[in-house]
């Protein structure tokens, strides 16, 4: 499967991604192109570590949001992506690419969605929400990307227990690294083998 990894940030999902390829537990996938978001993005460089094609796509940089969404469309076709990963990208993609790769979008949330997710929840934000809130459990989402932020279809959840001296950077990381690192190869590989049927705003997995 032919996937495009978009990013905005520092890439750390984008690396777990290439680890798992290169490690083998995440097979018949590859990266063909990573799309930031961001010309000085952190992610560029790992990317381009491993070899990877890298296109910029500054979306301050077109005059209209339809200029933007046909840059990222001609980009995507140009290296035959079949599946785009979204791995911490924090623009909203345009209705023309959600419908032409509909079903074939997934991103990574840092929270147990429907709690602390939606426009503006990106970054620390959800991590402050859930300790403001005083939840016990919090964690990462993985799920279908439709036109709105955090609405679509559930693919894989992962939790962990929020300890008494956590703080937002200390519980963000540590999701990061035992919840988004793990859940998100976990369901390109379902993907990749065709183990997921979405049926309205319910994402199943098949058993094989």
């Amino acid at each position: 499967m032919n996937i495009a990894v978009l990013v905005s940030g520092g890439g750390t999902n984008l690396q777990a991604i290439i680890d798992r390829i290169e490690d083998g537990s995440l097979s018949d996938v590859y990266i063909s192109v990573v799309i930031s978001s961001s010309s000085d993005a952190y992610a560029i460089e790992r990317a381009q570590k491993h070899g990877i094609s890298v296109v910029s796509i500054v979306k301050k940089n077109f005059s209209t949001a339809n200029d933007f969404d046909r840059a990222i469309m001609d980009t995507l076709a140009k290296y035959g992506t079949e599946f785009i990963v979204l791995a911490g990208y924090l623009s909203l993609l345009g209705h023309c690419v959600v419908e032409q790769y509909k079903n074939r979008i997934i991103n990574i949330h840092p929270s147990l969605i429907p709690s602390f997710c939606g426009a503006g929840m990106y970054g620390i934000r959800p991590h402050e929400a859930a300790l403001q809130r005083g939840v016990k459990v919090s964690g990462a989402t993985v799920h279908i990307v439709d036109s709105a932020y955090d609405e679509g279809p559930i693919i894989l959840q992962k939790a962990i227990d929020i300890a008494p001296n956590d703080t937002p950077q200390t519980l963000q990381k540590r999701i990061m690294n035992e919840c988004e690192q793990v859940i998100l190869p976990k369901a390109i590989q379902l993907f990749a083998h065709n183990r997921i049927k979405v049926d309205g705003r319910v994402a199943r997995i098949i058993d094989v």
